[in-house]
């Protein structure tokens, strides 16, 4: 859980302290809860729910402050869906990596697009341990990057479950940014070469001169039909709000539409790995 997260769960729970003090009730009773929940809250140790904190203002007899309780409980759900890069990372790579594998075990269906990287999910070792080493450098992290490449390819055997299915879109221009060397890049493109066609990943490829309904500001992932993680360069966000699932799947299926898949796809990386070679 985020510093800035737990900070403010433990400002909101002093507000319910000071307000249960203040109307001096045993408000357990009051809410017909057991007192281990109103220490809970009150001390920052659970999140409240919105029917939490209208039953607080109006046990304590001031339905007057409810406007501020919920108030705070929405900036709260603000910084958990913010994720700062800096804290996330702080340690390196690694831990974030064991995010992503558990997530990904814990998801059925996992629909991504990917504007100029390769998706984790099909980065071969070296292209991987290439990107980790750059965002080290440009974050100024520690160098964790052989345990970060170890969990990343441990996250790929999930490719391998017969109850998983993986549906990419990737950018025509990922094909090309090159962020390693050439050799590594020719391997790379020979991996998603090869995972075309494969059983349970559906590999789109969106063209240079493809017709787009919307186009593509930005990576993002849909885990089933519950969250939604998409990257900055400052900070990771995770969505769960049912408008914003519905508002990523929509912006996915109109992608969709205009990708290229089976061998037009192994055309467009094919032509992308001779481009590396120039006779």
């Amino acid at each position: 859980m985020s510093t800035d997260y737990q900070t403010a769960r433990e400002a909101l729970g002093a507000r319910l302290r000071e307000l249960r003090t203040e109307a001096g009730l045993d408000l357990a009773a009051k809410l017909g809860c057991q007192p281990s929940k109103v220490s809970r809250l009150q001390n920052g140790k659970q999140t409240p729910t919105a029917a939490d904190l209208t039953k607080w203002a109006q046990a304590c007899g001031r339905p007057d402050v409810e406007a501020e309780l919920q108030g705070l409980r929405a900036g709260l759900e603000m910084k958990q869906r913010h994720r700062s890069w800096r804290r996330q990372l702080a340690g390196g790579h690694r831990g974030r990596q064991e995010i992503a594998v558990r997530q990904t075990d814990a998801t059925k269906t996992i629909r991504g697009l990917e504007v100029s990287r390769v998706p984790g999910l099909f980065q071969t070792p070296e292209y991987a341990r290439v990107i980790f080493d750059s965002n080290a450098e440009f974050r100024g992290i520690p160098p964790t990057t052989e345990a970060a490449v170890e969990a990343r390819m441990r996250r790929q055997e999930s490719l391998y479950d017969p109850a998983k299915t993986f549906r990419f879109l990737v950018c025509e221009a990922a094909l090309y940014h090159r962020s390693c060397p050439a050799d590594v890049m020719a391997e790379q493109l020979d991996r998603l070469y090869n995972l075309v066609g494969q059983r349970r990943i559906e590999l789109g490829i969106l063209p240079f001169s493809a017709q787009l309904r919307r186009t593509a500001p930005h990576a993002f992932w849909i885990y089933d039909r519950r969250l939604v993680i998409v990257e900055t360069i400052s900070e990771e966000l995770w969505l769960t709000g049912e408008e914003d699932i519905q508002l990523y799947e929509r912006a996915w299926n109109w992608l969709a539409e205009s990708a290229e898949y089976g061998p037009p796809a192994r055309r467009l990386i094919g032509r992308a790995r001779a481009s590396l070679n120039p006779s």
